[in-house]
């Protein structure tokens, strides 16, 4: 039974990615200084979007609006972190290993919005 937040395992997740994002973003080179801010802000906005969607759960429509947004924030830290292959090639296998979690995670997301029924049972 899901009472809380943290019992959601995507809620779980997106937490435990975040110092990793964090450690990765703090190497770039300050001419990288807006991709470094815009990957945190994103990857922040998840577990944080999750949680205001949770508070308003028994809305089943509004908790899967809020499940959206927290997907649209994980495909955007997966576009930045596309883009750091690009622009920052010496960080390709952290990047590409936080890429496919990032995905696994916005995969996650996803059945999660498709399978949520009011009162939380799945």
């Amino acid at each position: 039974m899901i009472k809380d937040v943290t019992d959601l395992q995507v809620y779980q997740e997106a937490l435990e990615l975040l110092p990793r994002v964090y450690l990765l973003m703090d190497k770039l080179p300050l001419s990288e200084r807006d991709l470094q801010i815009q990957t945190k802000r994103a990857a922040k906005s998840i577990p944080a979007n999750i949680a205001e969607g949770f508070a308003k759960r028994f809305s089943e429509k509004e908790f899967k609006r809020y499940l959206m947004i927290a997907l649209g924030s994980s495909d955007e830290v997966i576009t930045h972190l596309r883009v750091l292959l690009i622009v920052a090639p010496r960080f390709n296998s952290e990047s590409n290993t936080l890429l496919e979690e990032f995905r696994i995670l916005s995969k996650r997301l996803n059945t999660l919005h498709k399978n949520w029924h009011f009162g939380g049972t799945l």
